[in-house]
């Protein structure tokens, strides 16, 4: 959606395929590498607005963005008024989630024109509670209910609103879950998930030079992989669908005939199951030990270390432990501030022999439903980071055995990756 070439593709896609009845768009994107995304347009100028800084120029950037779209389309549109509320409700300061949402807002109008199909403003048919949680329910009664009553629709992507009828937006990448939210109203029988690459990745090819494309691939392997970094699909967005039962299938706009990737509930018994899926990772992990002999034998030792990362807003992501160990790995940035008053309220409450940090820890998934069925798995996987000379710095097995979780320092991140990648795929 980063101009009208990429729009003249989307109108091409969705024309050709009848089957194809309703539209979520998200914001232009970026057209050259050295371009902005729409949405970090918007950002940049609501800010200028909150500290009384001039914005014009910004916000006149950001409409011609949109009118070159609408020129280059040969469209008879005009979104002045569009332009001239969102103008007035930055400058009265409404909120960081309006001003980001107005850019799949607008891209959303300009797709509506260019189909011809009805226009459903996402705030209209998309909740958040008063906590600003999604309203599953509440959205999918509304929202089911005006779908019925169209045949085709264009419902812009990642945000919807709060009960008090201001404007509330998901992460970024929100428009997956939009569209995810949609295919499950609308009860429908594929949920295509178009973006700039051919499916889903074995591993990122930023690491891994040319990883082959995953086929098929279950919610769960799905969910694990987005966890740990692969990002072509929102990690919540499977959730909606998942529900209905609706497979995903993850295409590319610029190569619409190749087949992508579909993500289902789970495979078809004749589907061949290799031992792997896929590779996933990321740097940026700290390792906060905590020793204490007897630990297990303390009633409620390892509560009261969760409750002083509670207590100090940190989330921890794996637990590993021994019998007088206890590890917690957290994300460096999530103790960024807060390492002197989590390591005294751990002190305090636990009274260790010994506490240590170690920062500079990347994490690894290897995940794939065939692993639980296939002996030497583990075995393969650290012989091949041996013969790379990378020591493991910590191992991890989640109980269902769809993954494997292994901790490397950060330097050791991209040899691991391709040791394992090279003994499952290449070898």
């Amino acid at each position: 959606m980063a101009d009208a070439t990429q729009i003249r593709k989307v109108h091409d896609i969705i024309t050709k395929d009848p089957a194809i009845k309703y539209v979520v768009p998200s914001a232009p994107g970026k057209r050259f590498p050295e371009d902005f995304k729409v949405t970090d347009m918007l950002y940049r100028c609501y800010d200028k607005c909150v500290k009384g800084e001039n914005s014009d120029a910004d916000f006149t950037a950001i409409e011609e963005r949109f009118n070159a779209i609408i020129r280059e389309l040969g469209l008879q549109l005009s979104l002045e008024d569009e332009y001239t509320v969102i103008r007035k409700a930055f400058k009265i300061k409404l909120g960081r989630d309006f001003a980001a949402s107005r850019g799949e807002y607008l891209s959303g109008k300009i797709l509506s024109a260019y189909l011809g199909y009805p226009f459903i403003d996402a705030a209209d048919v998309i909740f958040f509670d008063k906590n600003g949680c999604f309203d599953s329910e509440r959205t999918d009664e509304v929202l089911s209910a005006k779908l019925k009553a169209m045949e085709h629709a264009v419902v812009p992507g990642f945000y919807g609103s709060m009960p008090n009828d201001t404007i509330k937006t998901f992460s970024r990448g929100g428009s997956d879950i939009t569209g995810s939210i949609v295919a499950r109203a609308a009860r429908a029988d594929m949920y295509e998930n178009w973006t700039d690459v051919s499916g889903f990745l074995m591993a990122d090819p930023r690491i891994i030079k040319n990883p082959k494309t995953i086929p098929h691939i279950t919610y769960h392997e799905l969910r694990e992989l987005s966890y740990m970094g692969a990002t072509v699909l929102h990690e919540d967005a499977i959730f909606p669908v998942r529900m209905e039962g609706i497979p995903i299938n993850i295409r590319n706009t610029n190569a619409p005939s190749d087949p992508g990737t579909t993500i289902l509930a789970e495979m078809p018994a004749n589907d061949p199951v290799e031992v792997i899926t896929g590779i996933a990772g990321k740097k940026g992990f700290a390792v906060v030990t905590i020793d204490k002999d007897m630990m297990n034998q303390e009633l409620g030792f390892g509560r009261r270390i969760l409750w002083a990362f509670e207590k100090n807003g940190i989330s921890f992501e794996h637990l590993p432990s021994g019998i007088d160990t206890m590890s917690v790995i957290v994300s460096e940035s999530a103790l960024e501030n807060k390492k002197t008053a989590l390591l005294a309220d751990i002190i305090a409450l636990t009274n260790p022999d010994h506490i240590h940090v170690e920062y500079g820890i990347a994490l690894i998934a290897v995940v794939g439903r065939g692993m639980v069925q296939t002996k030497g798995t583990a075995s393969k996987i650290f012989t091949a980071i041996y013969e790379n000379d990378v020591n493991i710095r910590m191992i991890d097995q989640g109980s269902s055995e769809l993954n494997i979780i292994i901790g490397v320092k950060s330097e050791d991140f991209e040899k691991a990756m391709n040791a394992i990648y090279n003994a499952f795929v290449v070898a």
